[in-house]
């Protein structure tokens, strides 16, 4: 079995190549019971994948047209791809969570003729977008049409046909295959958004095949890849493309299977989102608060052995943050000191390791290699947590219009605090805010412009062509190759990317001091009882606090019972605690005002299904008790 990947001048071909290779090896597994995966080969999934695009042009799809695919995680959903591709068109693809307003969006800002919609539910949800239409789309449902819907077409009946169709025409398929151009759409992914309305980011198959040969990733057909984030992500999908073109096998899991699925897969790789880790953090501490005495007293021996001696292997290794100019002979006396530390600390260590840590590491499968976390910061604390426990979490950096891989920590230069360094073949630049001046790289500074702030900017190969149906949008962030992510950044000593904040998401107090609201919500949602939270204050002289409760630990640590105002003083209280600047923080960016509100945030409209803040939408729905908020502190 080859260990390098497959690349192709687009997917098509690399779906093609992948069936000659790996053939009867499993490219995807489906639950059907606790313990019972059933396997689909590559051969299978190719074969299967021609008959269906063979379908889709039967009716009509043509080279370049762009195919909705509404669904979540499943086979059929990659088999819709394959057959997308296969027919040399372009998938538009959404999650079931899709709302009826951005479904209508979608589907008439791409002009979309023919959709892939997962269930009933979300067909419901499509005749309501669609009911004053003279025109449909022709859908082809994924699983079973009700009966009275003979209009609607099953994935079996288009496969079917399609079969037929090849046998009358052997050629259409290679015709379409070897008409793709690597410029051409691969995909048209529509932002969840976080601001503002949907942009549909164009990416082609040239970004998606320069991210499969660049992204520093060791994977190989002995891997079990469990897929968790939303397939329609390009995050998960990029992944997916990683696996197919390594000859491994994927796993479809849920947030809900994946305890059990950890256990029963014990994945060697996965993608993940920075809320799992915070899921598995909280889990993992809950675990040992309620222990015994002595289990506590050994976790918390482990640990702390763990965390120094992975601490010394970073540093005696360089991979250590590095965020001032390193002095040679001062840090070789360092690395001296470190290597004794870790030789008296390494019989301990792995005693404690394989008799406690161990066990702890089963909650992650057991067999994990390492997982990329990305689709948004992961908390210091956290970060360090699993990787101190010898679970490798490798951070990663990057957006939908990046394909979305801009930098990633590798095994090999795991330098906690950082999204490691920049993929090959993709410049950055750290410009000014203010000025535009490019602050890194800088010839003339003796450091080269590195621990500089300003917003990242990039150009490569994975860069999207641009926003569909909109130049405004395009030209705002796109201009002469140089992406504008957005995000601040610097660049550590140790060449590796630190992303800081974001700059739209700057809060601007009325006395002119700046903050970024993401170091410190991170920090917060660690306290007990917040689930997440919300820092605002625009404007104003000081900022304040939105807390989305955890109900549960919430009434363990403030009395249920309390008045809503005197709950609201303990949890601010708790809240300057944390924000201080004995711990780090500057006096200007403790919340003085906080509000916990009667409902959690929920998925769809407050949270990204990645569980990122959706503020604008957060600001307006509490617009009013935000106001209430300062106003009734300026009463006093």
């Amino acid at each position: 079995m080859p260990q390098q990947r497959i690349i192709a001048p687009n997917l098509a071909l690399l779906y093609e190549k992948a069936a000659e290779v790996f053939g009867d090896m499993p490219a995807f597994a489906t639950r059907k019971k606790r313990d019972q995966w059933e396997p689909t080969s590559y051969q299978t999934l190719w074969d299967r994948g021609c008959s269906l695009a063979a379908g889709l042009v039967s009716l009509g799809v043509q080279a370049r047209d762009k195919v909705g695919l509404f669904a979540d995680n499943r086979l059929e959903w990659i088999l819709s791809d394959y057959a997308v591709q296969i027919a040399g068109a372009a998938d538009v693809p959404r999650g079931s969570e899709v709302t009826v307003e951005e479904l209508r969006y979608i589907l008439e800002h791409a002009e979309i003729k023919f959709a892939f919609v997962e269930n009933r539910s979300l067909l419901q949800r499509f005749d309501r977008a669609t009911e004053k239409w003279e025109t449909k789309p022709t859908i082809i449902l994924l699983e079973t049409p009700p009966p009275e819907r003979s209009e609607v077409l099953t994935l079996a009946e288009v496969e079917k046909r399609g079969a037929k169709f090849r046998d009358k025409h052997p050629h259409i398929l290679r015709e379409r295959i070897d008409g793709i151009n690597p410029e051409d759409l691969f995909t048209l992914i529509y932002t969840s958004g976080t601001t503002g309305t949907p942009k549909g980011v164009m990416l082609s198959h040239a970004n998606m095949i320069s991210q499969l040969e660049h992204i520093p990733l060791d994977i190989t057909w002995r891997d079990r890849i469990l897929s968790l984030l939303p397939i329609w992500h390009i995050f998960e999908r990029v992944f997916e493309m990683i696996t197919l073109s390594s000859g491994a096998c994927t796993y479809y899991s849920s947030p809900r299977r994946l305890a059990e699925d950890l256990v029963a897969v014990e994945p060697s790789f996965m993608g993940s989102a920075p809320r799992l880790w915070e899921s598995l953090h909280h889990r993992i501490r809950k675990g040992v608060r309620q222990s015994h005495p002595v289990r506590r007293a050994l976790f918390a021996t482990a640990y702390w052995l763990s965390k120094h001696y992975h601490r010394n292997i970073n540093f005696l290794r360089d991979q250590d943050l590095l965020t001032e100019r390193p002095r040679p002979a001062w840090r070789k006396f360092q690395k001296g000191y470190a290597a004794l530390f870790w030789f008296l600390l390494l019989p301990w260590y792995g005693f404690f390791n394989a008799t406690v840590l161990e066990r702890i590491r089963q909650v992650a499968g057991g067999g994990l290699k390492a997982t990329v976390s990305g689709g948004g910061a992961l908390p210091r604390e956290i970060d360090e947590f699993f990787n101190n426990l010898g679970i490798a979490v490798l951070e990663g950096y990057g957006l939908t219009e990046t394909s979305p891989v801009l930098a990633v920590r590798t095994p090999q230069k795991r330098i906690i605090g950082t999204v490691g360094p920049i993929i090959p073949e993709t410049q950055i630049r750290i410009v000014d805010l203010d000025t535009g001046k490019v602050l890194y790289p800088d010839e003339k500074d003796s450091a080269g412009g590195r621990m500089r702030k300003g917003e990242i900017i990039v150009r490569g190969p994975q860069i999207m062509e641009g926003y569909y149906r909109n130049p405004e949008a395009t030209k705002a962030v796109l201009q002469e190759g140089w992406f504008r992510t957005g995000d601040l950044g610097m660049v550590t000593w140790n060449d590796c990317l630190q992303v800081v904040g974001r700059c739209k998401e700057t809060i601007v107090l009325s006395n002119g001091e700046n903050m970024e609201p993401g170091p410190i919500e991170m920090r917060l949602r660690q306290l007990p009882g917040i689930g997440q939270c919300m820092v605002v204050g625009q404007d104003q002289r000081y900022p304040g606090l939105l807390v989305s409760p955890d109900p549960e630990e919430l009434a363990k640590t403030i009395p249920p019972t309390l008045a809503e105002e005197e709950q609201n003083a303990r949890m601010l209280a708790l809240v300057k605690k944390e924000i201080s600047p004995e711990n780090g923080f500057k006096a200007h960016e403790t919340p003085r005002v906080l509000r916990i509100l009667s409902e959690p945030f929920t998925v769809g409209d407050d949270m990204t299904k990645l569980y990122k803040l959706r503020r604008h939408a957060i600001t307006e729905k509490y617009a009013n008790l935000i106001a209430r908020m300062f106003a009734d502190r300026e009463k006093r």
